[in-house]
């Protein structure tokens, strides 16, 4: 895709949300959205971090600049970092679960949750939590969250399945956290009137048989104000634009529909459907001049065929997301890599 003409995009609101993420199955070009988004957002001026919570993590391949687990610049001339979330770091600097699956991290908190866990969130216990590359995903969030230094944060999530686990931890594990603060509240003001019966004094309830501190339980409170403000951020439009990036076929058409119902059970609202790879001229979709190699539906009978198939789940997806606004990126005939080309998928969304 050499020699295309191509305007930086500024057509992003400035009041665009904060967060922008983008979710879909594996393989339909989650990666390359929200690469383009970031580049977008920062050439326009807004610090921007594009963050990959896939531990297939692809980032660096899309935009041709080696990322890592520390936000890493991207762009020499606009303020767009990226990062790539490692798991395992993230779990090793605050840990939430030990090697076999149980709580660990905060001291006894581990002993407690574990202990809560059964039944905690109505029935959600540990059988059902998601696994520690989502933990650390939400754990590295909250971070962002955080950090002033940037204005925009662009994720590009796991595949369906390990986003909506992803999307689950908020609610699990404030309810655990709840759980686990009013168990301790409970046991130690019991202990505390017990030890004053038997002369103990207010000593008697320093060693509680919950096994937490008093900076355990602050540790508690602080990590559920900070759950209770990324799940309320998820759930605000103004802030958060959770977008679905699928392909113009019909399997990805139905999973798309039952993300898009899994995300409004969240109460996460969900903005933009990415239709990508369609067989169409990319004139039909922006006016980015250049050379462009597209399919020509009259001579190529594979092209056509397949052009066919793909209408046919684009006018599915069209009735299917109306309220949310479908935007089209065409299949290009090379790979889209690095700056330039990710500038043009850019101008696709937004036009």
């Amino acid at each position: 895709m050499t020699e295309l003409d191509v305007e930086a995009v500024d057509e992003i609101e400035a009041d665009a949300p904060e967060y922008v993420l983008y979710g879909g199955k594996g393989g339909v070009g989650k990666t390359t959205m929200a690469a383009a988004t970031g580049l977008a957002s920062a050439a326009e001026g807004t610090k921007t971090l594009v963050v990959s919570t896939d531990p297939a993590h692809s980032l660096s391949d899309a935009i041709g600049v080696e990322v890592d687990a520390e936000p890493t610049r991207i762009t020499e001339d606009d303020p767009a970092w990226g990062v790539e979330i490692d798991p395992d770091a993230a779990m090793a600097e605050t840990p939430l679960f030990e090697e076999d699956g149980s709580f660990g991290g905060l001291g006894g908190m581990g002993d407690l949750l574990d202990q809560v866990a059964p039944d905690a969130g109505g029935g959600a216990g540990l059988s059902s939590m998601p696994g520690t590359d989502e933990a650390a995903a939400v754990q590295q969030l909250l971070r962002f969250m955080d950090d002033d230094r940037f204005d925009r944060v662009v994720v590009d999530t796991a595949p369906t399945g390990h986003t909506l686990r992803l999307l689950e931890l908020p609610d699990v594990m404030d309810s655990m956290v709840g759980r686990a603060l009013k168990i301790r509240q409970t046991i130690g003001g019991m202990m505390g009137r017990v030890g004053g019966l038997f002369g103990g004094g207010d000593d008697a309830g320093d060693e509680s048989p919950d096994g937490l501190s008093e900076e355990e339980v602050d540790d508690l409170e602080a990590l559920q104000e900070r759950i209770e403000r990324l799940r309320g951020t998820l759930r605000d439009p103004a802030r958060t634009d959770f977008r679905i990036v699928m392909v113009p076929e019909e399997m990805s058409v139905l999973e798309s529909e039952r993300l898009r119902d899994r995300l409004d059970a969240f109460g996460i609202p969900v903005g933009m459907v990415v239709v990508n790879r369609v067989l169409e001229d990319l004139a039909d979709v922006t006016d980015t001049t250049g050379s462009f190699v597209s399919p020509n539906h009259d001579t190529c009978e594979f092209c056509a065929r397949r052009w066919e198939v793909q209408q046919e789940a684009l006018a599915r997806a069209q009735d299917l997301f109306r309220d949310h606004g479908v935007a089209r990126v065409p299949l290009f005939a090379e790979e889209v890599r690095g700056e330039k080309s990710l500038r043009v998928v850019a101008a696709c969304l937004s036009a």
